[in-house]
């Protein structure tokens, strides 16, 4: 499956140092980590209401964008960013938790619905489509039912974390791939490693 390149990568996660730990902002640490390999760093832009990093892979200029609105917020930031840069939904990623993986996956997906993730839901609605891409960072699912919002919003733990920090690692390895819009290729190298 070969795709449009990509030119936004968004990651998904809430604002301020209460949250910077927990597992809903695993979408900010992959594009954190994707700046830091670059050696580039985030700038507050108001107007895009987030966090804003130019990449340049393999010649082309990737942005990266962390919203400062909150999680439900997230496409307020999303949809000013693409707009002002004409970047269509088929030119997004978005990176973000997803409790249906293991801590240690990633997985690529294009398309599909919001399965109750409140900042893709906002993303779907301000784009007006759900044609982006997907990057799924497992997270697993807390062990009660009742306890979705606590578990989504603590830190995982030590085992976890480093597992999670491993796949990030992964996909910061298939960026060259990812970023070309050969998302295929990319998926067999992610999806093929646990």
């Amino acid at each position: 499956m070969s795709c449009q390149p990509i030119k936004l990568i968004i990651g998904l996660g809430n604002p301020g140092p209460d949250y910077e730990e927990s597992r809903h902002n695993a979408g900010f640490w992959l594009v954190d980590r994707l700046a830091k390999q670059h050696q580039q760093i985030f700038k507050s832009e108001s107007r895009h209401h987030g966090l804003v990093c130019k990449l340049i892979v393999q010649g082309r200029e990737v942005r990266l964008l962390k919203p400062a609105t909150y999680m439900n917020r997230s496409g307020q930031a999303a949809s000013s960013l693409a707009n002002y840069f004409r970047i269509t939904p088929a030119e997004i990623l978005v990176a973000h938790d997803e409790l249906d993986l293991l801590p240690g996956q990633a997985r690529l997906k294009t398309g599909g619905g919001h399965a109750g993730h409140n900042g893709l839901r906002d993303i779907m609605s301000a784009l007006g489509s759900r044609d982006f891409h997907r990057l799924r960072i497992g997270i697993d699912h807390p062990s009660e039912r009742g306890a979705m919002v606590n578990y989504v919003l603590g830190r995982p733990s030590k085992a976890d974390r480093e597992a999670m920090d491993s796949a990030i690692e992964k996909v910061v390895d298939c960026l060259n791939e990812i970023v070309n819009g050969e998302l295929q290729k990319a998926m067999n190298r992610l999806h093929s490693s646990r």
